[in-house]
């Protein structure tokens, strides 16, 4: 198992639009899909939270190795001990999702996105991948794109379970080219907020894991 007792979590309730994040420590093992972790501690408040049971969770954590890995959860109960702790699934090392800090994960996925350039041209378009750094996007036969223009993206995010999250940012065109027949353009974040960066994140962590469980035949 790479949680080890000790091991500092990263915690947030997935699927709600509220974003809040805690703070908790692996405290002992329950079994190989079970842990046990101190109660978590608003990262803001600097109070302890309560999980109802089943309550399902984001969680992230870093290894011995300072690998960043996610992985989701359900919060299974309350246990009392010589401190009090809180069971939650652990899904397996086989489910982990790494997160690369420096260059954020891309995932070959198609979301829609409207474009706007400084002059007001829009158009509607799909990406080819996208990450939180930036996507790539069919650009089809608009010519009027440059290499180093500076435009706005509306990207709609849909996840599984919290519906539908919109986020407009800035981007800068950085390539062009041609693949099969298809025109497309990449564009870099140059002006993101971290509310829909972290949005990002947690789309291309359930997209690659829904991608892998497809692999691999799990429903």
């Amino acid at each position: 198992m790479r949680l080890s007792i000790g091991t500092n979590l990263q915690i947030e309730e997935d699927y709600t639009e509220e974003k809040e994040t805690f703070r908790s420590r692996v405290v002992d093992y329950g079994s190989e899909t079970e842990i046990y972790i101190d109660y978590p501690i608003n990262n803001v408040t600097n109070r302890t939270s309560f999980f109802l049971d089943g309550t399902e969770l984001y969680v992230t954590f870093v290894d011995e190795q300072k690998i960043s890995y996610a992985f989701r959860s359900k919060v299974m109960g309350r246990v009392k001990g010589q401190v009090p702790m809180m069971k939650i699934t652990y899904p397996g090392d086989d489910q982990l999702i790494k997160i690369q800090r420096r260059e954020f994960v891309r995932v070959e996925t198609s979301v829609d996105v409207t474009l706007e350039t400084e002059k007001g041209e829009k158009a509607q378009l799909i990406t080819s991948d996208i990450s939180a750094g930036g996507v790539a996007l069919n650009i089809r036969n608009l010519d009027y794109l440059q290499v180093k223009d500076i435009v706005q993206l509306t990207l709609v995010l849909p996840f599984l379970k919290a519906g539908i999250e919109y986020g407009t940012v800035k981007a800068e065109i950085v390539r062009i080219w041609e693949d099969n027949g298809r025109n497309l353009a990449s564009f870099r974040f140059v002006d993101i907020d971290e509310r829909l960066r972290q949005h990002i994140v947690r789309f291309c962590f359930e997209r690659q894991l829904e991608q892998r469980n497809e692999r691999l035949g799990i429903l």
